[in-house]
């Protein structure tokens, strides 16, 4: 059996100081992909951030992450996957509490 890969890792080519990588998440597609870049850009320290699925068949992204004044563009990936977990778990909230104070009309589809 093989050993599964790490969740996160660095591409070959980054910095010592990190403020310019390449990161590589596995099993992780175009949904998380674009969420992270999206909440990477919001954040005014990261001066360019892009992301790419290698290929269609391969199940991981690469994330490309350049920040202003050296910063660490880890500190910068781990905020922003925070952040989409914060803001995800408030989403799951209100759609909860949608479901539980209003009206809504339950039907069952017949086949």
């Amino acid at each position: 059996m093989t050993e599964a890969p790490p969740k996160l890792s660095i591409m070959p080519g980054a910095g010592p100081d990190l403020s310019a990588a390449t990161y590589q998440i596995h099993n992780e597609s175009h949904t998380l992909g674009n969420a992270l870049r999206w909440m990477l850009m919001k954040n005014p320290k990261v001066e360019f951030c892009g992301y790419s699925v290698p290929h269609p068949s391969e199940n991981h992204i690469q994330i490309r992450i350049q920040m202003y004044d050296k910063l660490s563009s880890l500190t910068a990936l781990l905020g922003a996957l925070d952040d989409l977990d914060t803001l995800y778990e408030s989403i799951e909230d209100a759609y909860k509490a949608s479901l539980e104070h209003d009206e809504i009309e339950m039907w069952d589809e017949k086949r």
